[in-house]
Protein backbone atom coordinates (compact mmCIF):
# COMPACT_ATOMS: atom_id res chain seq x y z
CA UNK A 1 0.00 0.00 0.00
CA UNK A 2 0.91 3.70 -0.42
CA UNK A 3 2.40 4.87 2.96
CA UNK A 4 4.79 8.08 3.27
CA UNK A 5 6.95 9.25 6.72
CA UNK A 6 5.94 12.67 8.16
CA UNK A 7 8.43 13.94 10.44
CA UNK A 8 6.27 15.32 13.37
CA UNK A 9 8.44 17.69 15.29
CA UNK A 10 7.14 19.57 18.90
CA UNK A 11 6.89 23.03 18.87
CA UNK A 12 5.44 25.15 21.70
CA UNK A 13 1.64 25.58 20.64
CA UNK A 14 1.72 21.88 19.04
CA UNK A 15 3.11 19.74 16.64
CA UNK A 16 4.10 20.63 12.82
CA UNK A 17 4.26 17.74 10.58
CA UNK A 18 6.03 17.67 7.32
CA UNK A 19 6.24 14.80 4.63
CA UNK A 20 9.99 14.78 3.01
CA UNK A 21 9.23 12.61 0.00
CA UNK A 22 6.34 15.37 -0.42
CA UNK A 23 7.32 19.27 -1.24
CA UNK A 24 4.79 21.53 0.23
CA UNK A 25 3.11 18.28 1.96
CA UNK A 26 2.30 19.98 5.99
CA UNK A 27 0.25 19.89 8.82
CA UNK A 28 -0.40 20.96 12.38
CA UNK A 29 -1.76 19.50 15.50
CA UNK A 30 -2.46 21.25 19.06
CA UNK A 31 -2.11 17.51 20.22
CA UNK A 32 0.18 14.19 18.92
CA UNK A 33 -2.86 13.21 17.72
CA UNK A 34 -4.77 15.64 16.41
CA UNK A 35 -1.32 16.26 14.33
CA UNK A 36 -1.71 12.85 13.04
CA UNK A 37 -5.33 13.37 11.93
CA UNK A 38 -4.40 16.26 10.02
CA UNK A 39 -1.22 14.58 8.66
CA UNK A 40 -3.61 11.89 6.82
CA UNK A 41 -5.77 14.63 5.73
CA UNK A 42 -2.68 16.93 4.21
CA UNK A 43 -1.53 13.67 2.71
CA UNK A 44 -4.88 12.60 0.91
CA UNK A 45 -5.25 16.37 -0.29
CA UNK A 46 -1.79 16.22 -1.56
CA UNK A 47 -2.14 13.10 -3.29
CA UNK A 48 -5.56 14.37 -4.63
CA UNK A 49 -4.22 17.54 -6.04
CA UNK A 50 -0.45 17.11 -6.73
CA UNK A 51 0.20 13.86 -8.51
CA UNK A 52 0.00 13.89 -12.15
CA UNK A 53 -2.36 11.18 -13.85
CA UNK A 54 0.64 10.91 -16.24
CA UNK A 55 3.71 10.56 -13.32
CA UNK A 56 4.08 7.84 -10.93
CA UNK A 57 4.10 8.29 -7.28
CA UNK A 58 6.67 9.88 -5.41
CA UNK A 59 9.08 7.44 -3.83
CA UNK A 60 8.59 7.03 0.01
CA UNK A 61 11.91 7.17 1.62
CA UNK A 62 12.53 4.69 5.06
CA UNK A 63 14.01 7.03 8.22
CA UNK A 64 15.10 5.49 11.26
CA UNK A 65 14.38 8.54 13.43
CA UNK A 66 12.36 8.70 16.79
CA UNK A 67 10.58 12.00 14.99
CA UNK A 68 8.99 10.26 11.77
CA UNK A 69 5.93 7.94 11.69
CA UNK A 70 4.55 6.58 8.79
CA UNK A 71 1.38 7.56 7.59
CA UNK A 72 -1.40 6.11 5.01
CA UNK A 73 -3.38 8.28 2.87
CA UNK A 74 -7.02 7.14 2.56
CA UNK A 75 -8.06 3.95 1.38
CA UNK A 76 -9.90 5.04 -1.83
CA UNK A 77 -7.24 6.96 -2.76
CA UNK A 78 -4.42 4.66 -2.06
CA UNK A 79 -5.80 1.79 -3.62
CA UNK A 80 -6.79 3.93 -6.70
CA UNK A 81 -3.37 5.35 -7.22
CA UNK A 82 -1.53 1.78 -6.26
CA UNK A 83 -3.31 0.38 -9.38
CA UNK A 84 -2.48 3.38 -11.22
CA UNK A 85 0.80 3.44 -10.46
CA UNK A 86 1.62 -0.62 -10.82
CA UNK A 87 0.33 -0.04 -14.31
CA UNK A 88 2.46 2.88 -15.00
CA UNK A 89 5.60 0.69 -13.65
CA UNK A 90 4.77 -1.73 -15.75
CA UNK A 91 4.80 -0.04 -19.06
CA UNK A 92 1.19 -0.31 -19.31
CA UNK A 93 -1.98 1.60 -21.06
CA UNK A 94 -4.95 2.01 -19.28
CA UNK A 95 -7.01 -0.28 -22.30
CA UNK A 96 -3.93 -2.20 -22.24
CA UNK A 97 -4.44 -3.52 -19.17
CA UNK A 98 -8.31 -2.69 -19.54
CA UNK A 99 -8.01 -6.17 -22.25
CA UNK A 100 -5.65 -7.73 -19.62
CA UNK A 101 -7.92 -8.18 -17.17
CA UNK A 102 -11.24 -8.35 -19.21
CA UNK A 103 -12.77 -4.47 -18.63
CA UNK A 104 -13.28 -1.92 -21.01
CA UNK A 105 -11.18 1.16 -20.13
CA UNK A 106 -14.14 2.94 -18.90
CA UNK A 107 -14.37 0.49 -16.22
CA UNK A 108 -10.26 0.68 -15.61
CA UNK A 109 -10.33 4.39 -15.87
CA UNK A 110 -13.08 4.19 -12.71
CA UNK A 111 -10.56 2.14 -11.01
CA UNK A 112 -8.06 4.28 -10.83
CA UNK A 113 -10.52 7.83 -9.88
CA UNK A 114 -9.84 8.02 -5.95
CA UNK A 115 -13.46 9.20 -6.00
CA UNK A 116 -14.98 5.98 -8.04
CA UNK A 117 -12.61 3.67 -7.11
CA UNK A 118 -13.69 0.39 -5.26
CA UNK A 119 -12.69 -2.35 -6.51
CA UNK A 120 -13.57 -6.22 -5.65
CA UNK A 121 -11.18 -8.26 -4.40
CA UNK A 122 -11.64 -10.31 -7.65
CA UNK A 123 -10.94 -7.53 -9.58
CA UNK A 124 -7.65 -6.63 -7.02
CA UNK A 125 -6.49 -10.19 -8.15
CA UNK A 126 -7.54 -9.94 -11.78
CA UNK A 127 -5.27 -7.02 -11.78
CA UNK A 128 -2.52 -8.52 -9.91
CA UNK A 129 -2.23 -11.71 -12.42
CA UNK A 130 -2.16 -9.62 -15.43
CA UNK A 131 1.33 -7.39 -13.08
CA UNK A 132 2.60 -10.77 -12.49
CA UNK A 133 2.27 -9.83 -9.26
CA UNK A 134 0.60 -10.99 -5.97
CA UNK A 135 -2.10 -9.75 -3.67
CA UNK A 136 -2.08 -9.59 -0.15
CA UNK A 137 -4.87 -8.28 2.22
CA UNK A 138 -3.99 -7.85 5.44
CA UNK A 139 -6.70 -6.76 7.80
Amino acid sequence: MIKYQAKITPEDIGYFVEFPDLDGCVAFGETRAEALEMAQDALNYFLLKNIDKNQLLPVAKSRKVKLYRWVYPAFNISIALFIRDKRMQAGLSQSQLAKLIGFNVQQLQNLELPTRSNPTVRTLEKIAQALNSHLEIKI
